[in-house]
């Protein structure tokens, strides 16, 4: 993916990807063990806490049905596989209103104690403009995109670093976590990530085709509609916010979803391809087999007409499952309801 948009964490790439695992131990041929008792019933699964439950709730019903999915737009990026315009029938399903918070987050890392790929490596991806002098000269930058820090100790709990907190941001979107974190979080509240199609289906409101979820105009009458970078990237940014918003900000659409566009790129179930969808499946499409990156969303608050024209409801990008960043959230799905 670009990496003006989410640089991949550089031990990303260090699981082989399918097809391509190292070579482990020969196999050895074992002996089959004495018969013994059979097995009991397997222990009865426990059941959800009251957080996860409260993690679960809230989320929107939506009928599915069919709908035009990607754009053959020219202000579109045909590499990254955002056409060719097809017809795709999705089936009826649920989907969060908003991204998960990091105070939903902090609900889930208590009662599980997971420790977010961000943690266990170390560090994490962190706009320059947000770091201290000090964190800024101590940290590496992304070869072409020196925006983007590498920088120890920046974690979800630490968005910008040691010394940085997420206590006034509780309603903000949890960031730095990867694909492996969102999944994590999905298992303990009895979610999933949507599908691609899913997401976009529901970004889209009912609208067909247009660039936004409100339409074709970027900010109809003047007013903002997202949150982007506005001004001279990577200089200075005038509009309402720095950083991200708080997950209900703006304008709903019209399936209630806030912030499909801008704020956080969402990560999806699908791994990633440019080109599978040509010929893929036309209802419920789940992405291809095989891969190494999984799908993103939505663009972020780092995107900027100038580089990274990605906050459009057809705009695709990728990651690799364990990298994090400073603008990628996820929002959860689910079946719909039995």
């Amino acid at each position: 993916m670009p990496a003006c948009c989410a640089p991949q964490n550089p031990s990303s790439g260090q699981n082989p990807s399918p097809g391509e695992e190292s070579a482990g131990p020969a196999l050895l041929t074992l002996a089959l063990p004495a018969a013994r008792p059979p097995a009991g019933p397997p222990a009865p699964a426990a059941p959800p806490s009251p957080a996860a439950l409260r993690a679960a709730r809230g989320l929107l019903d939506l009928p599915g049905g069919h709908f035009l999915m990607g754009t053959d737009d020219p202000a579109g990026f045909p590499a990254d596989g955002e056409g060719p315009v097809r017809e795709v029938e999705v089936g009826a399903f649920r989907i969060a209103p908003a991204t998960v918070t990091n105070a939903e987050f902090a609900s889930f890392v208590k009662e599980t104690g997971h420790t977010t790929d961000a943690e266990r490596f170390g560090f994490s991806f962190v706009f320059g403009g947000f770091l201290s002098e000090q964190l800024r000269s101590a940290s590496s930058t992304v070869a072409g995109t020196p925006w983007w820090h590498a920088v120890e100790g920046a974690d979800w709990r630490h968005p910008e670093g040691p010394g940085s907190g997420f206590a006034a941001r509780q309603n903000h979107p949890v960031v730095h976590v990867s694909w492996n974190d969102a999944q994590a979080y999905c298992a303990w509240s009895g979610t999933r990530l949507p599908t691609e199609a899913e997401w976009e289906y529901a970004a889209r409101g009912g609208l067909a085709q247009r660039r936004y979820p409100w339409g074709d105009e970027l900010a109809p009458g003047g007013r903002e509609m997202l949150n982007i970078w506005q001004g001279v990237f990577p200089t200075s940014n005038t509009g309402r916010h720095r950083g991200t918003a708080p997950v209900r900000s703006y304008r709903p659409n019209a399936f209630g979803l806030y912030n499909t566009v801008g704020n956080v790129w969402e990560w999806c179930a699908d791994l990633f391809s440019p080109d599978f969808h040509r010929t893929g499946p036309r209802t419920d499409p789940a992405g291809p087999p095989t891969g190494t990156a999984r799908v993103m969303r939505g663009g972020s608050h780092m995107c900027h007409d100038s580089y990274c024209n990605r906050y459009r409801v057809a705009a695709r990008s990728s990651n690799t499952p364990d990298s994090s960043i400073g603008n990628i959230g996820f929002r959860v799905a689910s079946a719909a309801r039995g």
